[in-house]
């Protein structure tokens, strides 16, 4: 189940950011690039819009059923995707434990969606990915997971850089 992945990648991530201070979580590479913040803010804004968007799709008539796609292909940093601008994170000082309670708050929000649907609704409904085009909505909660690992190594190399 995706539950048990998601919680081992969201640990990783944690553990990349521990011992960092309010100002290195804040500072943003010398040659561009995201800070660790701003990584984190654009981890929870996407976890929040696919939660959003399974929660819409659940509740539409109109939502297609479609084939699983080969979403662990997200995990290469290779493929570039620009990030969608709804997904943008913003220059805004938050703190290292902010960021934590903002990723556990849109967990929760995913959680509560899960809960909401059926396996056979995540099933025979889908929703768009700007890559892989209709995905079907029992992919999405494990994206969220490849997702994050994507952004776990930025985050490390974002870390040694500075």
């Amino acid at each position: 189940m995706f539950l048990k992945e998601n919680t081992k990648i969201r640990k990783e991530l944690y553990k990349a950011i521990e011992g960092l201070t309010d100002e290195k979580f804040n500072k943003k590479p010398s040659n561009g690039g995201w800070s660790p913040k701003q990584i984190l803010e654009h981890l929870v804004l996407m976890e929040t819009v696919i939660a959003k968007s399974i929660a819409r799709e659940l509740k539409s008539s109109e939502s297609l059923k479609v084939m699983k796609k080969p979403i662990v292909i997200s995990t290469n940093r290779v493929i570039k995707v620009e990030a969608p601008s709804h997904t943008l994170p913003t220059d805004d000082f938050k703190t290292v434990e902010m960021m934590k309670e903002a990723l556990h708050e849109s967990r929760l929000f995913l959680m509560d969606v899960y809960e909401s649907g059926t396996k056979e609704q995540f099933r025979e409904k889908s929703s768009k990915h700007p890559l892989f085009g209709q995905i079907p909505l029992t992919q999405w909660f494990p994206f969220v997971g490849l997702h994050e690992k994507r952004h776990i190594k930025q985050l490390k190399n974002t870390i040694e850089m500075d």
